[in-house]
């Protein structure tokens, strides 16, 4: 497995070892030990998600507040997104800055997201099964949010946003500014 630090400290791309030949492929997905070790930190995932979308669709900017962030390591089954990450930590160098990764069932690149930042994704592909692991447990009272098109985050989603498709509550989120106000 390879991993890198991307720009926004305590974020990685895993690029898993693939063994291929003419019956297939097989790679490990995960190991708790291998990725501790890889990232310099203990995580312990106790949560994994799925979801399906069709192109389009955009989900984010989202995390968890106060005792109920959540780290999350990312990865694409079929399909492919753009995955997006924002740094909400206040006294980290690269507050209020973002990095993106496109992650596809092709590539098979892993994406982490530690606590303290936004997360959201578009989906590149016709559909996507996108999968996740997270260190909590979700809750509803906790949620929080930015508006995906915040013109301060200036993210390019590398999708026209004219054809987005989104949740009635990701339309509504908070400007980043509007999020720093609440804080």
């Amino acid at each position: 497995m390879i991993v890198k630090e991307t720009k926004l400290k305590g974020c990685f791309v895993i690029e898993p070892k693939i063994f291929e030949d003419e019956r297939g492929y097989f790679f490990e997905s995960f190991n708790q030990d291998k990725f501790n070790q890889a990232i310099g930190t203990e995580v312990n995932f106790i949560q994994d998600n799925e979801s399906l979308s069709s192109k389009g669709v955009l989900r984010g900017l989202h995390f968890q507040k106060g005792s109920f962030a959540q780290a999350k390591l990312v990865r694409v089954i079929q399909g492919e997104v753009l995955d997006v990450a924002v740094d909400l930590r206040i006294n980290s160098e690269t507050f209020g800055k973002h990095i993106s990764e496109r992650l596809s069932g092709e590539n098979k690149k892993q994406f982490f997201v530690p606590r303290g930042f936004a997360h959201g994704f578009v989906v590149l592909s016709d559909t996507a099964i996108f999968s996740y692991k997270c260190d909590n447990y979700y809750n509803k009272e906790s949620e929080g949010g930015i508006i995906y098109n915040d013109k301060s985050l200036n993210i390019d989603w590398e999708f026209p946003l004219e054809h987005a498709q989104l949740s009635e509550k990701d339309l509504v989120l908070p400007t980043f500014e509007a999020y720093l106000n609440e804080e």
